[in-house]
């Protein structure tokens, strides 16, 4: 079968191969493929595709400090205190972070892992990174450290490393997930007139579209427990398989800690009774895509992640929202101290009165009930 220029190479192939692909096949390699959307630059920020909170400004950066100190403070002041910021795409969050420059950056080893090679080539050009033996030494079956080897210089921090996926060593600190969870490629199922149907993608005429197979066993057996007799024929769930595999792998990785995730949330038996546009979406230069199977791997594909469906491997310890835990984190203080700041400079207009100002506009955005407030966050304590 021939491929179109818009049909990444080793999609068209993999469908070649087998007749079709399960969606989050699809969805990951219309992603993170050779092809996909991330390898061909696409990327948050006022420039790129879509605006995280992160984007908005250093104020998200200096809150999460303060978390990061909370969490350090808590975990009797450890060094190295490892924070991984998983999904870290060019690194804006790190380098503000950094910039907050939070007490605990002298023990501070913070991971930047992000899955997309083009996004790991913008971390050097505007962090000052460690080598990752230099972070995370070997060490000897029985936890002595490999001869030769220098342990990294406790109170040396903070210590910028960049990774292409999780570290396999046990760490003491965060595993921070802003916006990541959405993008985890996610199976489609779909209520048949007799039980489930999953959504599979092939292509006719080089053009994606849609199948649909008989869900597996389990597949259906999750659904029927999850919503039950509650939606109609043709209603479709998100399976969030990935997702929960990429909690549990978080929670063995920490030794002692917290798993924060931030996202826009929502639960399997909510999203059943949506229309699938409303939570499944595609975006592209700061608006809204065509149809997920419409160009892969030229426009962002996010799907809103069920809370339920992560519950499941292990209850959060706290559920808010972004609003609310921005709120506990003293992002009032720091606006005020932003007028301040631009109330005594203003007459100056140096960068210092300027990012004051600008303080105000980035927590408006932050704690907006209708976008970024509205976030999730769930936090799992280890």
């Amino acid at each position: 079968m021939a491929s179109v220029p818009e049909v990444p190479a080793e999609l068209a192939a993999r469908i070649e191969r087998f007749g079709s692909v399960r969606f989050d096949e699809y969805q990951d390699l219309a992603l993170y493929g050779p092809d996909g959307f991330y390898e061909r630059g696409g990327r948050a920020g006022r420039r790129g595709d879509f605006l995280t909170s992160p984007e908005t400004g250093p104020l998200f950066g200096a809150l999460v400090a303060r978390y990061l100190d909370e969490v350090w403070r808590d975990l009797g002041e450890p060094d190295p205190f490892t924070v991984l910021d998983v999904g870290a795409g060019p690194g804006t969050l790190a380098k503000a972070v950094e910039r907050a420059a939070p007490a605990c950056s002298g023990a501070l080893t913070y991971v930047l892992v992000e899955r997309s090679a083009a996004q790991r080539a913008l971390h050097p050009r505007h962090l000052a990174l460690t080598a990752p033996e230099q972070a995370f030494p070997p060490e000897h079956d029985d936890g002595e450290d490999v001869p030769g080897v220098a342990a990294p210089d406790r109170g040396r921090g903070p210590r910028l490393v960049s990774l292409a996926e999780l570290p396999q060593v046990p760490v003491r600190g965060v595993v921070f997930a802003n916006e990541l969870l959405d993008n985890v490629a996610t199976r489609l199922l779909q209520r048949a007139p007799d039980g489930w149907d999953e959504v599979r993608v092939t292509l006719v005429d080089g053009v994606p579209s849609e199948v649909l197979v008989p869900a597996d066993d389990a597949a259906s057996a999750w659904a029927d427990r999850t919503v039950g007799d509650d939606v109609g024929s043709g209603a479709r769930l998100p399976y969030q398989e990935g997702a929960a595999r990429w909690l549990r792998h978080a929670l063995e990785l920490l030794q002692a800690g917290r798993v924060l995730v931030v996202d826009y949330t929502a639960t399997t038996p909510a999203l059943a009774q949506r229309p699938v546009g409303q939570w499944l979406r595609t975006y592209r230069g700061h608006a809204r895509g065509g149809s997920p199977l419409d160009a892969p791997g030229q426009q962002d594909l996010t799907v809103e992640v069920c809370a339920d469906q992560l519950a499941a491997v292990r209850a959060p310890h706290r559920t808010t929202t972004q609003a609310a835990w921005l709120a506990g984190l003293g992002i009032d203080s720091l606006v005020e101290d932003g007028r301040r700041i631009w109330h005594e400079r203003a007459h100056i207009g140096d960068l210092a009165a300027v990012a004051a100002r600008s303080r105000v506009g980035e927590a408006e955005a932050l704690l907006d009930t209708d976008g970024l407030g509205a976030f999730g966050v769930l936090e799992w304590r280890v």
